[in-house]
């Protein structure tokens, strides 16, 4: 929730409207008396010269339906949630689910005596979840419903702590200094944890090396006797690779088996949790889930790729005995005994329906319809990109894996030699030289490569959004093979696994070569350009370690059709030739007005001088070397 300032409604109104609005000789305004008569398309007191009251409650109100058009005309200045790429937040509800949602918006999830039957769903939800994150035999799962998965990383984070600080008190020792080991490209609620509940955080640098997550070579050096625990990302929001959950294990057994200290995992699966138990790729290959016996608790975001609008989050401890006995409250004041442990005390149950809904109508194959194909539309996205030239691709969903689930090496076999073809290069560009502007060669490429969006795969997904529905391909034997999570349902297709495992994410940046040719081509502006044709595609900074590189990023949900694909891979190509072909005079003032800063001198523009390098360097010294991390600016990521 962001914090908010008081406003002093007074001073505004003093400095906007006194002037215009004052009486004159004692006599009223005839401009005020006008606005007040004058027919708007509300026909209320609010008309076209007398301002909405923003900031204090007016003395009188309005008609419901006055108001009610006044507020929607006001959010149509708000980008469509569909076309917001920079969230991984659900936009998309079934029209039988948003049914359920409307009919039980009032329940409270906090009155478990009065909504008996909500309860239950609710325990049911975390029975599923703990069956498929890989609870074992003989243990007794416990966990809860949260707003998000930023306070069941709260609550995780919590429970390791408590654990930790019981553990020490009863060996006598000092139990005042905890840490806590995250990659620098954690999100910023496991952060938050840190710092709230008086943790050090021990923040390890990400590298090309690591593939911009969590490095296991650097948990060992880090470890101590106040660890209270590793936090692993399944599924990073700044690139989309699922961090070596199992890797990071083996570091713990080797380090506990030196000294004695066991020091647990949280695996934050925010993203990944509702996207690794249903893909043909898993979490590539190794185990991430309780089938880790140092995995003690896991988080997931229902309203993410659990496929529920913002309001669920999960969290699952593998048995109760990893869930301090004193941080559970018991309540009694609703009519019934209820225990409870959130940072929450009311709370919408409608949202945990429609989880429950999800679960059972979709089914496990209906779940993995729908990650395949957000899978598949993420290579074709990336590999797209890829064909232009003209963008390099971060993330590795489109890269062909080994059987580890890793990528292969360029002298990898599988299936034949493995290679990577160059990518052709600009069309505005031949042998080093720049070709004179054609008007039609930009339409040309970008109508080519948006028919290629429908021609890269060979295979689209088969099946349909429900389980219920599958395609005969998936019978039979087929059928029987998915049952034990391998291939099926696909036609014979090729499926995630065929691939480097990770979220449905493309993050890229402009090729050395674009650089190279087109300097003043930068990816902010892309990211601006993009935003005016109603494309939210935000451009950022990648973690500490590796932040000289700036990414743009697509998540690809349900909702992001073929369709709507081919129209972003076309819009992204119609903006980069734009922006390669304008003077670059033009791109500063267009930034300029963006920014607030960097007035124009008189007499016009200065001729830079150096190397292309240098220029570039200047100008970001001039701009005050603000580089976009994913909390600034306009676009903002999403708890």
């Amino acid at each position: 929730m962001s914090l908010a300032r008081h406003v002093n409604p007074d001073e505004i109104i003093k400095r906007l409207h006194c002037a215009s609005l004052s009486e004159q000789d004692g006599d009223d305004d005839p401009r005020s008396e006008a606005a007040v008569s004058h027919l708007t398309p509300y026909t209320s007191r609010y008309a076209s010269q007398v301002s909405l009251p923003k900031f204090k409650i007016p003395k009188h109100g309005a008609e419901s339906d006055t108001v009610y058009a006044m507020i929607r005309d006001e959010l149509d200045l708000d980008g469509k949630p569909n076309l917001n790429l920079a969230s991984f937040v659900g936009t998309y509800v079934e029209e039988t689910a948003e049914k359920l949602m409307v009919e039980n918006m009032a329940k409270n999830l906090a009155d478990s005596d009065e909504y008996p039957a909500m309860i239950a769903i609710h325990q049911r939800c975390v029975s599923i979840l703990a069956h498929l994150w890989g609870v074992q035999e003989g243990e007794k799962a416990i966990g809860s419903a949260t707003t998000g998965s930023s306070e069941a990383i709260q609550l995780g984070g919590l429970a390791m702590k408590r654990r930790w600080q019981e553990r020490r008190r009863a060996e006598g020792k000092d139990a005042s200094r905890p840490n806590i080991l995250m990659g620098a490209n954690a999100q910023v609620a496991l952060e938050k944890f840190a710092r709230y509940f008086d943790v050090e955080a021990r923040i390890l640098p990400v590298s090309a090396k690591s593939h911009y997550r969590l490095d296991p070579d650097l948990v060992r050096e880090n470890l101590d006797e106040n660890t209270i625990g590793v936090f692993v990302i399944l599924g990073s929001t700044y690139t989309g690779h699922y961090e070596p959950v199992e890797e990071v294990s083996r570091v713990l057994d080797r380090y506990q088996a030196e000294t004695g200290i066991d020091i647990p995992i949280h695996v934050d699966g925010a993203s990944g949790a509702f996207i690794a138990p249903f893909t043909h790729a898993g979490a590539g290959g190794p185990k991430w889930d309780f089938h880790l016996p140092r995995v003690k608790s896991i988080n997931a975001s229902g309203h993410k790729y659990g496929l529920v609008t913002a309001g669920v989050g999960w969290i699952v401890w593998r048995d109760e005995s990893y869930l301090p006995e004193h941080l559970i409250f018991e309540l009694h004041y609703l009519g019934g005994t209820e225990q409870s442990f959130t940072l929450n005390f009311s709370r919408p149950g409608a949202q945990v329906i429609t989880q429950y809904y999800n679960l059972i109508h979709l089914g496990f194959d209906g779940y993995r319809n729908i990650m395949e194909s957000c899978l598949a539309n993420a290579r074709l996205l990336s590999k797209s990109l890829e064909a232009t030239g003209w963008y390099t691709c971060v993330s590795d969903i489109h890269r062909p894996a080994n059987d580890s689930g890793s990528l292969l090496s360029p002298t990898s076999t599988k299936g034949g030699d493995f290679h990577i073809e160059e990518a052709p290069k600009s069309p505005s560009s031949v042998g080093g030289e720049r070709l004179p502007y054609d008007e039609g060669s930009a339409g040309h490429t970008i109508e080519s490569l948006a028919q290629s969006v429908k021609t890269i795969i060979t295979k689209p997904p088969l099946g349909k959004r429900n389980g219920g529905g599958s395609s005969s391909s998936n019978s039979g034997k087929d059928k029987a093979n998915d049952s034990h999570g391998n291939r099926g349902g696909g036609g014979g297709g090729e499926t995630s696994a065929d691939y480097v495992a990770g979220l449905p994410v493309v993050s890229f940046h402009l090729s050395d070569e674009l650089k190279r040719e087109f300097p003043h081509v930068r990816q902010e502006t892309v990211s601006l350009l993009l935003r005016a044709r109603q494309w939210i595609v935000p451009n950022y900074a990648l973690p500490p370690g590796e932040d000289g590189t700036e990414i743009l990023r697509v998540v690809v949900r349900e909702s992001l059709s073929l369709d709507l694909l081919d129209r972003l891979v076309s819009d992204i190509c119609e903006v980069t030739q734009k922006l390669m072909d304008d003077d670059e005079v033009d791109l500063d003032i267009l930034r300029r007005g963006r920014n607030h800063q960097d007035h124009p001198r008189a007499g016009g523009k200065e001729k830079e001088k150096g190397t292309p390098e240098e220029c570039e360097r200047a100008r970001r010294e001039r701009r005050g070397g603000r580089k976009h991390r994913m909390a600034d600016g306009i676009h903002r990521s999403v708890c």
